[in-house]
Protein backbone atom coordinates (compact mmCIF):
# COMPACT_ATOMS: atom_id res chain seq x y z
CA UNK A 1 0.00 0.00 0.00
CA UNK A 2 1.82 3.25 -1.00
CA UNK A 3 2.01 5.75 2.13
CA UNK A 4 -0.42 9.16 2.02
CA UNK A 5 0.83 12.54 1.37
CA UNK A 6 0.35 13.46 5.16
CA UNK A 7 2.14 10.41 6.32
CA UNK A 8 5.30 11.56 3.73
CA UNK A 9 5.02 14.85 4.92
CA UNK A 10 4.87 13.92 8.86
CA UNK A 11 7.83 11.81 7.55
CA UNK A 12 9.74 14.41 6.40
CA UNK A 13 8.93 17.29 9.51
CA UNK A 14 10.54 14.34 11.35
CA UNK A 15 13.61 13.78 9.35
CA UNK A 16 14.13 17.66 8.94
CA UNK A 17 14.06 18.09 12.58
CA UNK A 18 16.94 16.46 12.96
CA UNK A 19 19.36 19.39 11.93
CA UNK A 20 19.54 21.62 15.33
CA UNK A 21 17.84 25.35 14.81
CA UNK A 22 15.88 24.29 11.79
CA UNK A 23 12.47 25.21 12.03
CA UNK A 24 10.03 22.16 10.51
CA UNK A 25 7.14 21.79 9.02
CA UNK A 26 5.33 18.93 7.73
CA UNK A 27 3.42 21.65 5.35
CA UNK A 28 4.22 25.63 4.77
CA UNK A 29 3.90 27.67 7.67
CA UNK A 30 1.93 30.88 7.60
CA UNK A 31 4.60 32.73 9.14
CA UNK A 32 7.96 32.47 8.09
CA UNK A 33 10.94 32.54 10.87
CA UNK A 34 13.96 31.28 9.04
CA UNK A 35 15.53 28.74 9.25
CA UNK A 36 12.33 27.08 8.70
CA UNK A 37 12.21 24.14 6.12
CA UNK A 38 8.80 22.46 4.88
CA UNK A 39 8.14 20.34 1.70
CA UNK A 40 5.70 20.49 -1.11
CA UNK A 41 4.24 18.12 -3.38
CA UNK A 42 4.91 18.69 -7.01
CA UNK A 43 3.58 15.65 -8.56
CA UNK A 44 2.28 12.35 -8.26
CA UNK A 45 2.77 9.20 -10.71
CA UNK A 46 0.66 6.08 -9.83
CA UNK A 47 1.78 4.00 -12.55
CA UNK A 48 4.96 2.78 -11.97
CA UNK A 49 3.66 -0.90 -11.94
CA UNK A 50 0.99 -2.91 -12.06
CA UNK A 51 -1.98 -2.50 -10.19
CA UNK A 52 -0.79 1.25 -8.82
CA UNK A 53 1.71 -0.98 -6.86
CA UNK A 54 4.83 1.45 -7.23
CA UNK A 55 3.19 4.84 -7.00
CA UNK A 56 6.36 7.75 -6.60
CA UNK A 57 5.37 11.29 -5.41
CA UNK A 58 7.75 14.25 -6.22
CA UNK A 59 8.19 16.95 -3.87
CA UNK A 60 10.11 19.98 -3.24
CA UNK A 61 11.92 20.38 -0.02
CA UNK A 62 11.82 24.23 0.56
CA UNK A 63 14.54 26.24 3.28
CA UNK A 64 13.85 29.73 4.10
CA UNK A 65 17.28 30.23 4.78
CA UNK A 66 17.04 33.92 6.22
CA UNK A 67 16.59 37.28 4.99
CA UNK A 68 18.14 38.07 1.91
CA UNK A 69 20.74 41.13 2.51
CA UNK A 70 22.13 38.54 6.00
CA UNK A 71 25.33 37.27 5.03
CA UNK A 72 24.50 34.41 7.95
CA UNK A 73 21.97 33.32 5.43
CA UNK A 74 24.31 32.98 2.63
CA UNK A 75 26.81 31.19 4.63
CA UNK A 76 24.11 28.68 5.69
CA UNK A 77 24.12 27.52 1.83
CA UNK A 78 27.38 25.48 2.59
CA UNK A 79 26.23 23.57 5.30
CA UNK A 80 22.02 22.91 4.23
CA UNK A 81 23.84 21.80 0.52
CA UNK A 82 26.30 20.20 1.67
CA UNK A 83 26.47 16.04 0.90
CA UNK A 84 26.91 15.27 4.36
CA UNK A 85 27.25 17.14 7.63
CA UNK A 86 25.33 18.06 10.80
CA UNK A 87 23.19 20.77 8.72
CA UNK A 88 23.38 19.07 5.31
CA UNK A 89 19.48 19.01 4.08
CA UNK A 90 20.34 15.74 1.79
CA UNK A 91 22.23 13.61 5.03
CA UNK A 92 19.43 14.36 6.97
CA UNK A 93 16.43 13.63 4.67
CA UNK A 94 18.02 10.41 3.55
CA UNK A 95 19.27 8.99 6.76
CA UNK A 96 15.85 7.54 7.06
CA UNK A 97 15.00 6.59 3.37
CA UNK A 98 11.72 4.62 4.72
CA UNK A 99 10.69 7.90 6.91
CA UNK A 100 10.13 5.05 9.55
CA UNK A 101 8.59 2.79 7.35
CA UNK A 102 6.25 5.25 5.46
CA UNK A 103 7.51 4.50 2.11
CA UNK A 104 9.94 1.86 -0.12
CA UNK A 105 13.04 4.66 -0.73
CA UNK A 106 13.49 8.24 -1.34
CA UNK A 107 16.19 10.23 -3.15
CA UNK A 108 17.18 13.78 -2.22
CA UNK A 109 18.53 14.23 -6.25
CA UNK A 110 19.34 18.07 -6.19
CA UNK A 111 19.58 21.02 -4.29
CA UNK A 112 19.32 24.20 -7.17
CA UNK A 113 16.94 27.13 -7.59
CA UNK A 114 18.72 29.53 -4.80
CA UNK A 115 16.43 32.56 -5.32
CA UNK A 116 14.17 35.14 -3.08
CA UNK A 117 11.05 34.52 -1.71
CA UNK A 118 8.89 38.02 -0.51
CA UNK A 119 6.07 37.84 2.08
CA UNK A 120 5.04 41.25 4.10
CA UNK A 121 7.64 43.14 2.52
CA UNK A 122 10.91 41.30 3.44
CA UNK A 123 12.84 39.25 1.30
CA UNK A 124 14.35 35.91 2.22
CA UNK A 125 17.05 33.85 0.66
CA UNK A 126 15.39 30.25 -0.18
CA UNK A 127 16.78 26.70 -1.57
CA UNK A 128 14.48 24.32 -3.48
CA UNK A 129 16.06 20.69 -3.26
CA UNK A 130 14.28 17.95 -5.76
CA UNK A 131 13.25 14.68 -3.86
CA UNK A 132 11.48 11.54 -5.43
CA UNK A 133 10.03 9.09 -3.03
CA UNK A 134 8.85 5.85 -3.95
CA UNK A 135 6.11 3.85 -2.50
Amino acid sequence: MPSTISQVGAGLKTRLETITGLRAFSYQPEQLNPPTAFPVLSSVNYHRAFSGGDVETYWQIRVIVGRWTDRTAHALLDDFLSFDGAKSIRAAVEGDKTLGGVCQTLVLSSGADITSLSQEGAEFLEIQLSLTVYG
